[in-house]
């Protein structure tokens, strides 16, 4: 067995001073670990919109009536407050292990040898981007659920995942300079898809914030809307994105686009019409708390098949072989805009 190296005076104020970098000079992570550190991150990322929803669904959300702590006096919940107690204050908890996944996602990217800033920045980005919705969280509270800020809460979770996803693909990338795989018609379509899903998800916390869903057992204000014209509006935005999510898969096939592409937006379709199914079913049953969980574990799952396939329409090798790789040949199409290199 290896003996433990002495820490001396010096190295323990170096890592105080900065401790990313005394732990980046200590050890280099597998590719496959920074990957895993990512992931763990964005899968913390979904969850925490699951249980947030399951705090909703049983009219906990003022589980605790207060914040930072969980009543004036306790900072945890006592026996007294019971059920709604113990999931209000077990979804606080769970923002520090969606941190400690954070936190592992940006050490291990700090040590990746050669160093990756962009990739350290986006780790970063998602804990400033967790931080600021913890303190939305609290406002949420302090104002008694009031509907517009449990929606845009429900957006800062949205916008985390999308940052989480981006370092999670980055992981798998190099860094070199982005390499389109179709042309600048299909990008366009698919920034569209893009448009109209984050629509999409704007329309639905609007559904929420205006429907009996309030998040508290007691009178809680919401969206002065009628419910299901809202909901209407909202199947129709999802019909328009799963109708662009067809259109893009058979451009794609019409080109023959590289298999990327065409495998993500395939399995972005397949999410769809699950998180259909559950939309129409929970709507035409009165809204059972399960099936709204469900839908809400679909909508997060939804939003980073979007993303996937906006990343799958490039590719970035690594710097050496970027430079090994020859020049893109274009490939024969109908209308070489719509095709792009291959």
């Amino acid at each position: 067995m290896e003996g433990v190296p002495n820490v001396t005076r010096a190295d323990a104020l170096a890592a105080v001073r900065n401790p990313l970098a005394f732990i980046a000079d200590r050890w280099t992570p597998s590719p496959r670990t920074v990957q895993r550190a990512a992931l763990s991150a964005l899968v913390m990322s979904v969850l925490i919109v699951v249980t947030g929803g399951a705090v909703r669904l049983t009219g906990s959300g003022l589980g605790c009536p207060t914040w930072p702590k969980c009543t004036e006096d306790s900072l945890t919940a006592t026996s007294e407050m019971g059920f709604h107690g113990v999931i209000e204050f077990g979804n606080r908890m769970l923002t520090y292990v969606l941190c400690a996944a954070v936190g592992w996602a940006i050490i291990a990217a700090r040590s990746q040898k050669p160093y990756r800033r962009g990739l350290t920045r986006l780790g970063w980005a998602q804990f400033w981007v967790v931080m600021s919705n913890a303190v939305l969280g609290g406002i949420v509270v302090l104002v008694g659920l009031n509907p517009y800020t449990v929606a845009a809460h429900f957006v800062a979770t949205s916008a985390l995942i999308a940052v989480a996803t981006v370092m999670w693909q980055r992981t798998r990338e190099g860094d070199a300079a982005p390499e389109p795989l179709v042309g600048g018609a299909v990008r366009q379509l698919v920034w569209c898809l893009v448009g109209a899903s984050v629509l999409l998800i704007l329309v639905g916390t609007v559904v929420t914030g205006a429907g009996p869903h309030a998040g508290d057992s007691t009178e809680v204000e919401r969206m002065p809307l009628d419910w299901e014209t809202v909901s209407k509006a909202h199947a129709v935005l999802a019909w328009i994105v799963v109708s662009l999510t067809f259109a893009l898969w058979f451009v794609l096939k019409a080109v023959d686009a590289p298999k990327a592409p065409l495998h993500r937006t395939r399995e972005l379709f397949v999410v769809l019409l699950c998180q259909g199914v559950v939309g129409y079913v929970q709507y035409f049953t009165d809204l059972p708390e399960i099936l709204v969980g469900l839908h809400m574990l679909g909508s997060a799952l939804m939003w980073i098949w979007v993303l996937r396939v906006v990343l799958s329409l490039r590719e970035r090798p690594a710097a050496g072989e970027a430079d090994a790789v020859p020049p893109a040949q274009e490939y024969f199409s109908t209308s070489p805009s719509i095709a792009g290199p291959r």
